[in-house]
């Protein structure tokens, strides 16, 4: 199969037909294709990447100026077909002897592993052995069509945790978040959807000869990383790389026919059931910055930039100013595609406020897949001084509510055990459904920010809604925790108790009090 040339894209157009098609036709203008149809949520997000890549490659605009040009005009199927032709021969998925797609041609050896191997949350070699998977069974994916295998072996090159000695990470580490600029409005063609995360020549810079291993790195012998001093860094490969990476030595098996894919279910003419591995592939080192991630960079630039992770509790209006903007607290900072939207696209083309962030990766625990989150955030366009005033609000509206979850946590705890240093156990839950309770406020007052005039130097009324919205919500969490176990269980006098000291600990936190301050004083000077 050839990704280029080849029907094997599942989606949805407009009607809702589903289909297979190639890579063009998502400018195809009559039913246009409005959704990707992957079997997989992390095959989904690792198919808007592959797209969005490929336009990247081999179809960046120029400048803004013809990047704005063709999304008022759309894309033209004939043409897009000859931009991707140009480098169909990097795409061949099954080449005997010769460079395929993300696999290591010269591969000679290595370990033959189940085609679920691919799979990133697919039990390990040792798990296998020691006869430890309970919760995720071997044998579910057993042979896969050549779509679901090509969109495998990708999501777990561009995803790649840690594998054991040799078996390298992705080239943004181990399970990295993704953050693309998306419609606010469902039912956009799916090549806007696309092209709103495609940067031009200007903030990216094209290859001049694409069919090279410093663009995509199968087409010749792979950088290997058995010996010190073998890393992969910015400077020695093309930027486009980032796109392609390809930290694992695989090689996919024969081609099996007449198969029925275990992960889409359907009938197909060929499909694999084993591939070839080995360790020591590229080993991706220095100031890598995808252009799809958010990172946390070192204030003193003594540390190199780290990509941003799933984590434990999924991602939420916490991490809004991190995933959007930037986070002055601890160094965050969003992708360049969702800067440079806000920056210039989004005022270039006149969509004030039409679009949203959609963010979404593993939580990994070095080699173990722990859970997948995906989420949607409000993307707004703004100016540099209305991103400065919303930064600092933000910011202190943050490490307000970062406090209350901690003060809740400790008095539930103070009210639940007689001795609370003792006690152990993870209370992650109840910061998680804290976070989820207060959200719809949280943005209600970011709009009101976002709306407020030009010109404005302290959001006033923000400030004065802020601590008492969270203190209504701090003690309806803390009464749901506390006083919905059987009657026998409650210790009316400890949770009395905590009670009054969450109160007291929350008006006299520093954080409150200095909000509440600021906002008095600013009413008293301009009433």
């Amino acid at each position: 199969m050839n990704l280029i040339t080849d029907a094997w894209i599942p989606v949805i157009r407009r009607d809702g037909q589903r289909e297979r098609i190639a890579p063009w036709q998502i400018a195809e203008r009559n039913n246009p294709v409005v959704a990707l149809n992957a079997p997989r949520a992390d095959f989904q997000g690792a198919l808007y990447q592959w797209l969005i890549g490929l336009l990247q490659t081999v179809f960046a605009p120029e400048d803004i100026e013809l990047w704005a040009e063709i999304w008022k005009e759309g894309l033209d199927a004939a043409t897009l077909q000859s931009a991707f032709s140009s480098v169909k021969w990097a795409f061949e998925l099954d080449a005997p002897g010769k460079p395929a797609f993300l696999q290591d041609y010269d591969l000679d050896g290595g370990e033959t592993k189940s085609i679920a191997g691919l799979l990133i949350e697919a039990p390990g070699g040792k798990t296998l052995k020691d006869n430890m998977d309970h919760f995720i069974k071997r044998g579910q994916s057993e042979c896969l069509c050549s779509s679901c295998t090509a969109l495998a072996l990708f999501t777990l090159q561009t995803n790649a945790p840690s594998g054991g000695v040799g078996h390298r990470v992705g080239l943004r580490g181990g399970g990295p978040l993704t953050t693309l600029v998306m419609p606010y409005a469902d039912g956009a063609p799916l090549w806007q959807q696309l092209w709103m995360n495609v940067l031009d020549q200007d903030s990216l810079p094209v290859a001049d000869n694409l069919l090279t291993p410093e663009v995509f790195p199968w087409l010749g012998p792979i950088r290997l990383s058995d010996q010190k001093g073998s890393e992969t860094t910015p400077d020695d490969v093309h930027p486009l790389q980032m796109y392609w990476g390809m930290p694992r030595r695989i090689r996919l098996l024969e081609l099996r026919e007449s198969i029925r894919c275990d992960l889409c279910g359907e009938d197909a003419a060929h499909g694999y059931d084993s591939y070839r591995t080995k360790n020591y592939g590229t080993n991706y080192d220095g100031a890598w910055v995808h252009p799809l991630t958010p990172y946390r960079f070192d204030p003193k630039k003594q540390n190199l930039p780290l990509s941003l992770k799933g984590q434990k509790g999924g991602i939420g209006y916490r991490h809004w100013l991190g995933l959007t903007l930037q986070d002055p607290e601890n160094g965050d900072a969003c992708a360049k595609v969702i800067a440079e939207f806000i920056d210039n696209k989004a005022r270039e083309v006149g969509l004030s406020r039409q679009a949203r962030l959609w963010c979404f990766g593993y939580d990994m625990d070095n080699m173990k897949a722990r859970c997948w989150y995906e989420h949607t955030l409000p993307l707004l366009q703004l100016d540099k001084r209305q991103q400065q005033l919303l930064i600092a609000t933000v910011s202190e509206l943050l490490k307000v509510a970062k406090q209350s979850v901690f003060l809740l946590k400790k008095q539930v705890k103070e009210a639940w055990f007689a001795r609370p240093p003792d006690a152990k156990g993870d209370l992650s839950h109840i910061e998680m459904a804290f976070w989820q309770d207060t959200e719809a406020d949280f943005y209600r007052l970011l709009h009101e920010l976002a709306e407020l005039p030009a010109g404005t130097v302290f959001p006033t009324s923000v400030y004065m809604q802020w601590p008492s919205l969270l203190y209504r919500h701090l003690m309806q969490a803390f009464d749901r925790w506390t006083l919905e176990a059987p009657p026998e269980d409650l210790d009316m006098k400890r949770i009395v108790l905590a009670r009054e000291n969450l109160k007291k600990q929350y008006w006299g936190n520093k954080a409150i009090k200095d909000m509440k301050q600021r906002a008095q004083t600013v009413e008293e000077v301009n009433p």
